[in-house]
């Protein structure tokens, strides 16, 4: 089998973006576009906006919902880009990694959608493979 570290090192090809769930959006907007931000893509998760700004590489993923940590520690998840969700899903099949999902999971984000699953750390901190289809 292999390692763990192998299979990500395979299949992960870097950080994707970093997740932040915002009480407020329109201000969430406001601030990351004066820091130089742009948006580089908007979409509909049912009936909630999914906003993706990016500064130089660095791209972020926010959200309104309810229930935000108003705290230091409020980031929801960290995403690592992989050409190949499914391929890292079954090579990941059998390791003692806290799984969240039983399947790779896709939601319609980009032009053809996107693939991904995510897994816990040990703080109960969410890590995801994403694949941008292609």
């Amino acid at each position: 089998m292999t390692s763990v570290k192998d299979a990500v090192n395979k299949y992960a090809t870097g950080l994707q973006h970093i997740g932040i769930p915002t009480k407020d959006m329109q201000a969430t907007t406001d601030f990351y576009t004066k820091l130089g931000f742009d948006l580089k893509g908007q979409f509909m998760n049912g009936d909630v906006t999914v906003k993706f700004f990016e500064f130089k590489g660095l791209v972020l993923e926010t959200w309104e919902e309810e229930n935000v940590n108003p705290q230091a520690g409020a980031i929801n998840h960290l995403s690592l880009d992989t050409p190949d969700a499914d391929a890292l899903f079954a090579a990941l099949q059998g390791s003692d990694l806290n799984f969240v999902n039983t399947e790779v999971q896709h939601l319609p984000f980009w032009e053809k959608g996107i693939k991904f699953f995510n897994i816990l750390g040990p703080n109960h901190e969410t890590i995801e493979f994403c694949e941008i289809v292609k």
